[in-house]
């Protein structure tokens, strides 16, 4: 990603800081997230990396579960509020991830990856893949169902967000050029409450 789409990604998401921290999560992303802890508790695994981590919620919601955790994301007033949260956290751009080799034994990513062009989607693949260790667990969440890429200009955020979705077998087939796919649910758009399903995954190295 360029500096500049970099920048303009951690603006949108520094002006809605503090209205996504006070916003309640909905019930069908907690039980997506339910699903992925049951995962990673029946693997006994310790240190999950949530990446866009955005105020740090989910994150609290694993350390609280006992997991050793570090959120990073790539706006600083994001980051801050994971700080308040007395979480270990660290501005940093997912595709540049500044740990070593198989260093995680969870990787959570909940509505980021979406914004990555499709052009550089698999070289972000391979940094998280790099970072996981063997037969490490992966969620992936993102919305999708149909092929789309650009600039929402609905988007209700400034600077307006880019996304970028894909297919239900065209992610599975992306996907699986990197990882072994363990769980692949869609969340109805009627449940969502947007124009795009929901595609909920879950994935091992």
């Amino acid at each position: 990603m360029s500096t500049s789409f970099e920048q303009k990604i951690a603006a949108s998401y520094n002006n809605a800081a503090e209205e996504r921290d006070s916003q309640s999560l909905p019930e069908w992303k907690e039980e997506e997230r339910k699903v992925f802890l049951d995962k990673l508790l029946a693997e006994e695994c310790n240190e999950v990396l949530e990446i866009g981590a955005g105020p740090g919620k989910d994150s609290l919601f694993f350390k609280e579960q006992g997991f050793r955790t570090f959120s990073t994301d790539i706006s600083p007033e994001m980051i801050k509020l994971c700080i308040e949260k007395g979480l270990d956290a660290k501005v940093m751009n997912f595709a540049k991830l500044e740990f070593p080799e198989h260093h995680f034994d969870g990787i959570w990513a909940m509505n980021c990856l979406l914004h990555v062009p499709k052009e550089e989607i698999r070289d972000v693949l391979k940094e998280l893949k790099r970072v996981l260790k063997p037969s490490g667990l992966f969620f992936m969440g993102v919305y999708g169902g149909e092929d789309y890429q650009g600039i929402w200009e609905e988007d209700s955020y400034t600077p307006k967000r880019f996304f970028s979705f894909f297919e239900d077998d065209s992610i599975k087939t992306l996907l699986s050029e990197f990882f072994t796919i363990e769980y692949f649910n869609v969340v109805p758009k009627e449940r969502v409450g947007g124009k795009y399903h929901f595609q909920s995954i879950i994935l091992r190295s």
